[in-house]
């Protein structure tokens, strides 16, 4: 049976200084036990290496892309108090966050209580991450899709090459109203929870092209088994 494997790792962050780094494994940590309440500690199951290298198994993996696309909103909505006038590397954090790859395969292992992951589901992630990580000094990809399926790579790879120059674009107020929306919060919802005006939030969701995120992942969730 078919699993999802998230591996993904924060660009730039040995260019963080001691602060900012204890502060980014923080809200990390946050994030996945964020993760594994909303979608249940039977199905999402996350681990966080080194304070910046996250690995994840989906039982469900039709809502991989949601997950990703989660730690993709909240990566570029981080603020770590980093400076206007940061070196390069700052910059490329600040642009692109985190590089995620999304495997989809049948494991050999899985084992939650020992946190033993073996098999093609996350060799197609976590080489797809060190392919990524190789061309580091010109950033190209920050979201790549891999499968034994090639039809469901044929369908995603230009899909998550859209997503990710869609992603690229994204400031922070942007990141913080997509990240709530693939949670399923309405508009009004969350004006309350980032305490701004519902037109804001509209506008604001109009800008990220919240209609062609929405029907990306409804694809996904469709398509993937």
């Amino acid at each position: 049976m078919n699993k999802a494997t998230i591996s993904a790792d924060i660009i730039s962050s040995s260019s963080l200084n001691v602060e900012q780094r204890l502060e980014l494994e923080e809200k990390l940590t946050h994030l996945l036990s964020l993760l594994e309440q909303n979608f249940g500690s039977k199905v999402f199951y996350s681990r966080l290496i080194k304070g910046d290298y996250i690995e994840c198994v989906l039982e469900e993996p039709q809502l991989a892309l949601r997950v990703a696309l989660l730690m993709k909103s909240f990566a570029k909505a981080l603020d770590l108090n980093i400076k206007e006038n940061a070196n390069k590397k700052i910059k490329d954090f600040k642009d692109y966050g985190i590089r995620i790859a999304i495997g989809i395969g049948e494991l050999s292992i899985w084992n939650k209580e020992k946190g033993i992951i073996d098999g093609e589901a996350i060799y197609f992630s976590g080489r797809a991450i060190n392919e990524m990580t190789a061309l580091d000094k010109k950033i190209k990809n920050t979201l790549v899709f891999r499968s034994s399926n090639e039809e469901w790579n044929d369908i995603f790879t230009p899909i998550f090459n859209l997503l990710d120059v869609l992603y690229s674009k994204y400031k922070k107020a942007q990141s913080e109203i997509v990240f709530y929306k693939l949670l399923n919060k309405s508009e009004k919802e969350i004006t309350g929870i980032l305490n701004r005006k519902q037109p804001t939030i509209n506008q604001h969701s109009t800008a990220t092209g919240w209609s062609a995120v929405e029907s990306a992942v409804a694809l996904f969730e469709k398509t993937i088994k």
